[in-house]
């Protein structure tokens, strides 16, 4: 009885969750819902790169993102949202733990309940859905 209410709150949870995966590069936020398939972007006003940096100042990048949430959570209510950052510029030799770090914070500060940082090569929606999971 315990397994079968589990795996129906289970089914009701995934289905007011949104999955998201965020490309990060010099200035622009590029998203897609991987549930619903739809595409979003922000160019970023005021900026938040900086030239030796993707994310130069935090609490612009961090309103940028919300902005971004906002778009993407319009006509529908979710109880949680789970999100996949992808730098994809400014990221030779791999994330410095900072750089990192402020990537899991800008997520959670924007209100995400999962915040997964990824660096390498665009990945499917099944290979996020698997990392998000």
């Amino acid at each position: 009885m315990w397994q079968i209410i589990q795996n129906v709150l289970s089914k009701v949870t995934s289905r007011l969750t949104r999955r998201i995966y965020v490309q990060v590069s010099y200035n622009r936020l590029q998203a897609r819902d991987i549930d619903t398939g739809k595409n979003f972007h922000l160019d970023a006003n005021p900026e938040f790169s900086h030239p030796r940096t993707i994310m130069g100042n935090f609490t612009n990048a961090e309103q940028c993102l919300k902005s971004l949430l906002t778009q993407i959570r319009k006509g529908g209510f979710y109880l949680a949202t789970r999100l996949l950052i992808h730098p994809i510029e400014k990221i030779e030799g791999g994330l410095t733990q900072i750089e990192e770090r402020a990537l899991m914070e800008f997520g959670y500060g924007a209100g995400a309940s999962k915040v997964v940082v990824w660096v390498g090569d665009e990945l499917s929606n099944r290979q996020i859905a698997k990392k998000l999971d």
